[in-house]
């Protein structure tokens, strides 16, 4: 469903990767690994949309992700390393402006799966970096996206967020979901159909 063909990626004198290929099917998820700066992120956005390859092309149902964009934005959700929040809403805010057609009980919810249970009205910007990320992790329980895109999400959390997200992360996938993430924690050899690419001078 999601192929990158012979995609190439320059930063300013330097390349990041050149003709790299992959594809990703329902019920996959894919690492991607690299040292840092090794063009990680930049391939996430790349895959969004928000950037465009030097060359190569990204198809989403064997169509240019440019020539689809309203049904790509629909079918995609995407959370950057930067949790993406507004500090001067609340908790249930924030969620509620990503998600509007989302039910209150169902904001609840999710907050409730991110061990935020009681802080629902609360600022975020009285939160804890590890709070302020499990916000912008909530939306996984309100998405109805195909596709996740995810930018570092075990980042501050602790281990007890990082087997709810795996756990929700394994759900996914077995719903016909499909999941493309970078992160330097490993995740269980377990979770079905795990695919890594890697991001070295072996991609230039």
């Amino acid at each position: 469903m999601l192929q990158a063909l012979n995609i190439s990626c320059f930063r300013d004198e330097r390349v990041l990767f050149k003709d790299l290929t992959f594809t990703l099917s329902v019920g996959e998820i894919m690492q991607i690994e690299g040292e840092n700066g090794a063009g990680k992120t930049t391939l996430l956005r790349l895959v969004t949309g928000l950037s465009r390859p030097e060359e190569g092309l990204i198809s989403w149902r064997d169509q240019s992700i440019t020539e689809q964009r309203e049904l790509w934005h629909q079918e995609m959700l995407y959370l950057a390393h930067q949790p993406g929040i507004k500090q001067v809403l609340t908790a249930y805010e924030n969620l509620h402006f990503y998600h509007p057609k989302a039910s209150r009980e169902a904001i609840y919810r999710a907050l409730e799966e991110v061990d935020l249970a009681g802080y629902e009205e609360i600022p975020v910007a009285n939160f804890s970096a590890g709070q302020q990320r499990r916000v912008a992790l909530a939306r996984l329980w309100l998405s109805q996206a195909t596709l996740w895109i995810l930018d570092e999400p075990l980042t501050a959390i602790d281990k007890w967020g990082v087997s709810t997200l795996v756990k929700k992360f394994t759900d996914h996938l077995a719903q016909q979901g499909m999941i493309v993430l970078t992160t330097h924690q490993d995740l269980p050899s377990s979770m079905p159909s795990l695919r890594r690419l890697r991001l070295s001078e072996e991609t230039v």
